[in-house]
């Protein structure tokens, strides 16, 4: 192999790695690498000459040739042409390595000396291009900014590799994927597999069988770009960091200049290059922030009943919490699922109650909206819920203000000098609907305005949980109480759906059901 460090003897170019965790990458024969990092850290330009690397190592053929062929993805055109080829045409000009044909699909063909390479570009946003990719007889594959392609489109890749040059030709002597990213959404099947996050519960066993990474695989992840300034567990700004990778090559005060006027959630994915949820538009809670409200460590279950929010729906989602005596809230567990009706949810909320709450007394409010009878079922999503030993409540009122608001003061308010509100860290969704996911949409005006109620998104429905939680036990009927807008419908205090109270405690039919 040749020696990545040194000038390469059949051209006059050179490339060395700022970093070593670029060098890791560079020097890995691992069928499939992945690579990690901010952006300015060098990954797309140590991709493109890993290429070019690869090229300049692969066995002459029978005539003499070193003969490779490559494909490179993007999930869209226009960031094709406008990032990926651009960073390809700034260290393989067309002037020195031959000239690149912009007819679709875009394809480089490069001679230089006993070196014989095709590099076809394809956005996967055309069907036309997916077939292609599906076509193509490739040595190696390069998938430009990952995080934005399933893994299904990884699986694809990894069964093109390896067939050019043919066998008959001596076959190539290293074939395999390569990966770039900033860093994706925590629930991302990279994040999965690079070992960063379990494999989610609610998958089934093939599905968690697919996120296994095997043993030909790698993930590398660079240093962030900058490091956070933090006092008394307050976030104060950020500071260079010293072993960020690729310094040489960038701007004085790169980073330092880049996040000014940047959320926290902009900054963690491309400057600090953390797991994260960037969305376009403006935060519901403003007031939340993640270094407070986010426990470090798991949250005991206390001696103390547990309050739970459930929002119905095909993403039925439900948020588990407790109210300790001092007045602080403890938001311990969600469960969230995905197309699934509430029958299934049921049971898994069942079997969720039991498993981590055992004999706590229960309390369950639920969305308002959930008494009413669908079209095609004369049943309410209260009612199945009572088929299956749940017995739940609406939440007071289903007033969108009021139910943001219920959360939002829970937020802001301290007991004994500590935040009064406090999730685990394993209630991944929530946080990153805090972080941005859960938001206002940015109308597309002049100016920046934004719609009167939240985007109905993945997150919407476990903050929708959250605030039927609050509001069902207490929290809410503060704020009804001072409510004059007389917009609101509000349920009777003693109203229950069911007409007639029931003799026994919610746990006891849980603990009938097992």
């Amino acid at each position: 192999m040749l020696n990545i460090f040194s000038w390469v003897t059949l051209t006059d170019f050179v490339f060395k790695p700022d970093g070593q965790v670029l060098k890791d990458f560079m020097k890995s024969d691992d069928f499939f690498r992945g690579l990690r990092g901010p952006v300015g850290s060098g990954k797309s330009v140590a991709c493109c000459v890993e290429i070019f690397r690869r090229a300049l190592a692969q066995e002459k053929g029978k005539d003499g040739k070193r003969k490779t062929r490559w494909a490179v993805i993007r999930n869209t055109n226009p960031q094709l042409k406008t990032t990926t080829i651009k960073t390809w045409l700034d260290w393989f000009n067309e002037a020195d390595f031959g000239s690149f044909a912009w007819s679709v699909p875009y394809t480089h063909r490069i001679q230089k000396g006993e070196v014989e390479m095709e590099v076809i570009f394809l956005a996967l946003d055309r069907p036309e291009d997916v077939k292609k990719l599906l076509s193509l007889e490739l040595t190696g594959v390069w998938v430009n900014e990952a995080r934005e392609l399933p893994k299904s489109i990884i699986d694809a890749c990894t069964m093109r590799v390896g067939r050019y040059p043919s066998m008959r030709d001596g076959g190539a002597t290293w074939y395999g994927v390569i990966a770039d990213t900033n860093a994706p959404e925590e629930d991302h099947w990279w994040a999965i597999m690079a070992g960063d996050v379990p494999i989610p519960e609610h998958l089934s066993r093939e599905e968690s069988l697919m996120l296994i990474k095997p043993d030909n695989w790698s993930f590398y992840n660079q240093p962030g770009g900058m490091t956070e300034i933090i006092k008394e567990k307050v976030l104060h700004g950020y500071e260079p960091n010293k072993l960020s990778e690729n310094q040489k090559n960038l701007t004085p005060k790169y980073y330092e200049n880049i996040v000014k006027g940047k959320t926290k959630s902009w900054i963690d994915v491309y400057v600090m290059n953390k797991y994260g949820t960037l969305e376009d538009g403006k935060l519901v809670y403003p007031s939340f922030k993640e270094e407070i409200h986010v426990a470090k460590e798991t949250i005991p279950i206390a001696n103390a009943p547990v309050v739970i929010g459930i929002d119905f729906g095909l993403t039925p989602a439900a948020v588990f919490g407790q109210r300790l005596p001092s007045g602080k809230w403890n938001i311990v567990g969600e469960l969230v699922c995905f197309d699934m009706g509430i029958s299934r949810f049921s049971d898994l909320l069942r079997v969720e109650i039991n498993k981590r709450f055992g004999n706590l007394d229960i309390e369950i409010w639920g969305d308002p909206a959930g008494d009413f009878r669908a079209q095609t079922d004369e049943r309410t999503a209260f009612m199945v819920m009572r088929q299956h030993n749940i017995i739940a409540k609406p939440a007071p009122s289903n007033d969108v203000s009021l139910r943001i608001e219920s959360v939002e003061t829970t937020i802001n308010r301290l007991v004994d000098g500590e935040p009064a509100f406090l999730i685990d860290k394993s209630c991944q969704n929530l946080k990153k609907g805090f972080n941005g996911g859960y938001h206002y949409r940015r109308i597309q005006t002049s100016g920046d305005r934004y719609d009167d109620k939240p985007n109905k998104n993945r997150y919407s429905h476990v903050h929708d949980a959250l605030q039927y939680l609050m509001m069902g036990a207490g929290e809410g009927r503060k704020l009804i109480a001072g409510n004059k807008t007389g917009h609101t419908h509000i349920a009777k205090q003693k109203w229950d759906i069911f007409k007639t109270k029931p003799k026994k405690s919610t746990w006891d039919f849980l603990r009938k059901s097992g």
